[in-house]
């Protein structure tokens, strides 16, 4: 039986027990430092200064190796508990006063209002948006050529052999690689990999099928350089979401192998046909898709993922938002895949915002969408609900 303090010893702050679990986690100083944006000796100075306050050691140290002790282990658990429950109430609290809510607002608001007007303002508002999302600390940022498709890759301290494709979103016609490199930075920190963005052509300049064409150039390009299928991964947000699956069938379809896993970040795809519940804003809705389709039926099986045929794909991570307009077919795309016995797991997140993820600098929710991407980017999980 473990006998209760009588009270927390005083000192100790958040700050040591989110130290504390980050090295726990890690095992390693050096990428629990990079986990929390703090310098090695600073976090080592805060571990000591915990343990002196508790009374006894935590960890097991010496040059090769880092261990909890048994009592880091009993201390863990009930950690991650108290840490988990002030998280909850924060973002409780916060979602209550409206503030993650109206800071996201306050991004998208001025990309959603170019929407009716000329394509060069609306792609400006989009770029101006992502530019202020910050690149993780430690992800370096490097140009590369896939094959004649330029783009950028995203590195962690920690490098892999591994390396995950991130297709943008955008409605086909806006985003770019290097407008990216936030959120694809935070995939290469979350899931210690490359992350590798091509810089896809875009609509209505270059419609179906050159998007695609570039991603699956992309992709053979590092099948020819040394990656192995089972090191490679790809991620798409939004409409990117669309053009990831439909690349796998192309690929499957040429006899090119599977990668280890797919991650889907709020998939749009939903093309509107004129017999569909039209979407909430299918004028706009609209624009993007006859832009890209360039008169091909919006049930073209090679342009939209819903019409094909999707067996033989890697497992396969789901995230949506509850609250998501654009991820309206989001469950029946899941219920496809499972049909087509791909292994597959959807977590719904009860956050108001479309591919709320590239928020997660400041939103705690996105933050933990993120790492649940890191995490299953380096163990792809079998289905759950």
């Amino acid at each position: 039986m473990v006998e209760p303090l009588p009270q927390t010893p005083e000192g100790v702050e958040l700050r040591h027990l989110r130290a504390f679990v980050a090295v726990a986690e890690e095992l390693n100083f050096g990428r629990a430092a990079q986990r929390l944006y703090v310098t090695q000796p600073a976090l080592s100075r805060t571990i000591r200064s915990l343990e002196k306050l508790v009374g006894c050691d935590l960890f097991h140290r010496n040059t090769r190796s880092v261990g909890l002790t048994p009592a880091g282990t009993a201390l863990l658990d009930r950690t991650r508990d108290v840490l988990a429950d002030l998280d909850s109430a924060l973002t409780a609290a916060r979602a209550a006063g409206g503030e993650l809510s109206a800071r996201m607002d306050r991004l998208w608001n001025p990309v959603e209002e170019t929407f009716n007007g000329d394509l060069a303002p609306m792609r400006s508002a989009f770029e101006l948006m992502h530019a202020e999302f910050p690149m993780p600390e430690g992800v370096t940022l490097e140009p590369v050529n896939t094959g004649g498709v330029p783009g950028i890759q995203l590195v962690p301290t920690d490098d892999t052999e591994s390396t995950a494709i991130y297709v943008h979103g955008g409605g086909f016609m806006m985003g770019s690689a290097y407008g990216y490199r936030g959120m694809a930075g935070a995939v290469a920190q979350a899931g210690h990999t490359r992350v590798l963005v091509p810089e896809y052509r875009l609509a209505p300049e270059h419609p179906f099928p050159a998007a695609l064409d570039d991603v699956l150039t992309a992709y053979r390009w590092l099948l020819a350089h040394g990656r192995q299928p089972e090191q490679i991964a790809l991620v798409g947000d939004s409409t990117g979401g669309m053009l990831v699956l439909a690349m796998l069938a192309r690929a499957r379809d040429a006899g090119l192998p599977m990668p280890s896993a797919t991650v889907l970040i709020c998939p749009a795809v939903d093309f509107y046909a004129p017999e569909d519940d039209p979407p909430a804003d299918v004028e706009q809705h609209m624009r993007f898709q006859n832009a890209y389709l360039a008169g091909r039926p919006a049930t073209d099986p090679e342009a939209n993922p819903m019409c094909a045929d999707l067996t033989g794909l890697p497992p396969t991570l789901v995230q949506s938002s509850e609250f998501d307009g654009l991820g309206r077919n989001t469950h029946r795309l899941v219920a496809r895949l499972r049909t087509a016995e791909v292994a597959v797991r959807h977590d719904s997140f009860a956050v108001d915002g479309h591919c709320f993820q590239i928020y997660w600098s400041f939103h705690p929710e996105a933050a933990e969408a993120v790492q649940q991407i890191g995490d299953f980017l380096q163990k792809p999980s079998p289905a759950t609900s």
